[in-house]
């Protein structure tokens, strides 16, 4: 049975879903995480057959290059002591390049997006780690056009090597429905337009700018309330900026609500709403696609392959809070009949090509090349 090394900072709902995939796959999944904690911790236990790698090292918090290094010696014993068959290892500046350190192959390093797209540009120490883990590696595993071509102005890495699909949606759970109306009832939006947010309250989320934005267009569209999903290091400021503009009426703050439990909640809105600056594909905006509804999302490359203005929804440019606030009111003024037309061509999108089992494929494919290469 082959044996895969999974290499993560931590252990986020995404991780725990290419742990389930693989382990599914009958490979004897080993479980490393760099660093423990965060808010984006999935609280649901280790998939079945995956075991975790217990080291005292990776129990404490770290934060840059430096610290990171320190994991050094503990990292080589443990891949001696695993010996696996490959190694599956991201984010790329971080797991990806303490990895590539040791020289192990095959080593497939998988880009989460704003680890090249963001992170390799914060100063020039970032920029070669990415380029050293990029050159040290076997394949690449990316979600866009946007994250693959980043990564070739920053290091000649052929697209024979690249393996590139959207992390995608379980098609099966995301769809249209009706549990939403129990949480509209409950809070009294029965008549409401209702805006569903679910990235983390960061600035580099755009959460400054979410908020004046919806701010703007509720001074117009009274209709207009908000679901803010999740938390992050803005939380006290974006709850004091609520009070202060009286908005609390208008915002329901639901928390960290466990992957589990998200489902009711894109049910419940009628518009999805991102104003992060920086993304390859989004899985939140998947999930919004396949539960039909409209997207409201910044214009750049990564939403552009998803979103077109006037079909599907509405791109605006990052950090300007009036625009979105028009696209708000816009989507306010969809007809029933636009808006069924629009859950049609989301869902559609999204069954041709956010399709998590079918996607997950491709991952199979590239271990079974990478263990092919060695042995021959």
């Amino acid at each position: 049975m082959p044996r895969i090394l999974y290499v993560s900072r931590g252990y986020t709902c995404h991780d725990r879903r290419f742990l389930s995939a693989i382990a599914e796959r009958s490979y004897d999944v080993h479980f490393l995480g760099l660093e423990p904690g965060g808010v984006a911790t999935d609280p649901r236990p280790l998939p079945e057959r995956v075991q975790r790698v217990d080291w005292e090292q990776g129990r404490r918090p770290l934060q840059g290059p430096e610290a990171w290094l320190s994991l050094m010696p503990a990292l080589e014993a443990v891949v001696e002591d695993i010996r696996p068959d490959l190694i599956h290892a991201g984010p790329v500046p971080s797991c990806g390049f303490l990895v590539s350190l040791l020289d192990a192959h095959p080593l497939l390093l998988m880009a989460w997006g704003s680890d090249i797209l963001v992170d390799a540009e914060r100063d020039p120490l970032w920029q070669w780690l990415t380029r050293y883990a990029l050159s040290r590696s076997d394949m690449l595993l990316c979600d866009s056009d946007a994250v693959r071509h980043k990564v070739q102005q920053l290091a000649a890495y052929p697209d024979e090597r690249v393996v590139q699909f959207p992390w995608g949606v379980d098609l099966r759970t995301f769809r249209p429905g009706e549990l939403g109306r129990a949480i509209r009832r409950r809070l009294g939006w029965d008549e409401a337009l209702v805006v569903l947010s679910t990235r983390s309250w960061e600035t580099a989320y755009g959460i400054e700018t979410l908020l004046e934005a919806f701010a703007q267009a509720a001074q117009s569209e009274p209709r207009l309330r908000l679901l803010l999903l999740g938390t992050g290091s803005a939380r006290e400021a974006v709850l004091r900026r609520l009070r202060r503009e009286q908005l609390d009426e208008h915002v329901y703050c639901a928390g960290q609500v466990a992957p589990t439990d998200v489902l009711p909640y894109f049910q419940a809105a009628d518009v999805y709403l991102s104003c992060a600056p920086c993304d390859g594909t989004s899985v939140s905006l998947l999930e919004a696609l396949a539960v039909g509804l409209p997207i409201i999302a910044t214009d750049h490359p990564g939403n552009r392959a998803w979103v077109q203005p006037g079909l599907n929804g509405w791109l605006w440019t990052a950090g300007d809070p009036r625009g979105f606030a028009t696209a708000l009111v816009h989507a306010c003024q969809l007809t029933p009949s636009e808006r069924e037309a629009i859950r049609q061509r989301n869902r559609w999108l999204a069954e041709e090509r956010a399709d998590w089992d079918r996607n997950v494929e491709q991952l199979f494919r590239a271990y079974g090349t990478l263990m092919e290469q060695v042995a021959a």
